[in-house]
């Protein structure tokens, strides 16, 4: 298995505020918006190389109550594999709580999410395509 990208997934209060702050202090261009019109709750931000996801709170915590929406000290890791099937393997052997079951995402990935023993989630990604 060969991890080929990790971005992190930061669940914030104001997608629009992370937005120019990332843009202004790190120089990063926004990369994308969900929706397209404001009030965004996701975007990214990128240079190319570092990418960070931004998530709006209200958002995660209705659609995945399971998942943490602390602020700041919440963070979920997005690891972006060659092959999720190894690494759900590896997973279920360790006996690492799944939080989110294999799901074909709208987006192109097939993905899955497990909690490590201090309870961040780590979500596993594959293309679909």
């Amino acid at each position: 298995m060969q991890i080929k990208k990790l971005t992190p997934n930061l669940v914030v209060r104001n997608v629009e505020a992370s937005l120019k702050f990332y843009r202004e202090v790190l120089g990063l261009e926004k990369a994308i918006n969900v929706p397209e019109q404001s009030p965004y709750v996701f975007a990214s931000v990128s240079n190319g190389t570092v990418e960070i996801f931004f998530n709006d709170q209200k958002t995660v915590a209705a659609e995945y109550p399971n998942l943490a929406t602390k602020i700041g000290a919440s963070l979920t890791l997005y690891m972006e594999v060659d092959s999720l099937q190894s690494v759900l393997d590896q997973v279920q052997k360790a006996g690492a709580k799944i939080s989110m079951p294999v799901t074909d995402q709208f987006y192109g990935m097939r993905e899955f999410g497990f909690e490590d023993g201090d309870g961040y989630t780590i979500t596993i990604a594959q293309k679909t395509g």
